[in-house]
């Protein structure tokens, strides 16, 4: 299972190079990798307590943004995964995440465009709720394409500036696929009992994107996204997520980065879900641009 994981990954990162090797004055590219480590470890006797541990992971971002006249396309790749090892305990996933997005506009005035576009998001590897108890089982909540969400967009954006856009679409279906079996047992992610597609024609998507130096070696990332169902439409059913990345470069390869993400979706959990990871770890960064400050 981890060589079909790996060897997606490998086809991945081979698309994203193949198009960041175009070469001409007309695209924006950049190109963001690296792999964060955390270790503790503590003798028998230390008493303020404490559990060995080790962690690893590693991280791909790139983005291939074409202008010319009135079309543009742009294309990004977010491609997260990472390992814990806690003293007494199995290797457990601290991070995953598959997400691809392109975009083709055409600028009507000012800084608005009229755009379609598609995105897709999944993980590599299997989530479990793990059991405490030593008799019990681990639950499996979540694997490849389980869930996998593809989301179609037509409407219009607003870029007053290269490092910043908002996107409105009044017309955004949307596909959750559901192919595990074992994972359906246990959640469904919205996914009809007997199916393993659910289809939502009629929804609407918000989504904004900041990506900027906001300081020198200091970098700032902010994604939002809504998507509201029109057939379900209502204050608490509409799902929110807003990631937010801080990267510190400490020097030419050593950054820290500090990584929260805020998910709000019914489908999965009528609760807030809150995530957050502080890194310190090699960063090769490369782009054929400077933005203006």
């Amino acid at each position: 299972m981890i060589k079909n994981y790996l060897a997606a990954l490998l086809i991945i990162l081979c698309t994203t190079a193949g198009l960041a090797q175009t070469d001409t004055t007309y695209w924006r590219k950049s190109l963001s990798t690296g792999a964060n480590i955390n270790q503790s470890s503590f003798s028998d006797n230390w008493k303020a307590g404490g559990v060995n541990s080790i962690a690893l992971s590693l991280f791909l971002n790139a983005k291939a943004n074409y202008l010319k006249d009135k079309i543009s396309w742009d294309n990004a790749s977010e491609l997260q995964y990472g390992l814990i090892k806690n003293a007494k305990q199995d290797m457990r996933k601290s991070l995953d995440r598959i997400f691809l997005d392109s975009k083709v506009g055409y600028k009507l005035s000012g800084h608005w465009n009229a755009f379609v576009s598609g995105n897709f998001i999944t993980q590599f590897g299997p989530g479990y709720i793990y059991d405490t108890d030593a008799a019990g089982s681990d639950s499996l909540i979540s694997a490849f394409m389980a869930p996998g969400f593809l989301t179609f967009a037509l409407g219009f954006e607003y870029k007053p500036v290269p490092w910043f856009s908002l996107r409105l679409s009044p017309f955004a279906p949307r596909f959750t696929f559901l192919t595990n079996d074992a994972v359906a047992e246990n959640q469904r992610y919205g996914v009809p009992v007997g199916k393993t597609i659910r289809t939502e024609w009629l929804a609407a998507m918000v989504q904004a994107d900041l990506e900027k130096d906001i300081a020198t070696n200091l970098n700032l990332k902010v994604n939002y996204l809504a998507y509201a169902n029109y057939e379900t439409l209502a204050f608490n059913t509409i799902d929110h997520r807003i990631s937010t990345t801080l990267t510190a470069k400490v020097n030419r390869f050593i950054s820290v980065n500090l990584t929260g993400i805020l998910l709000y979706d019914r489908d999965q959990d009528t609760d807030v879900q809150l995530s957050q990871t502080l890194g310190l770890g090699i960063l090769y960064n490369v782009q054929n641009f400077t933005d203006p400050k």
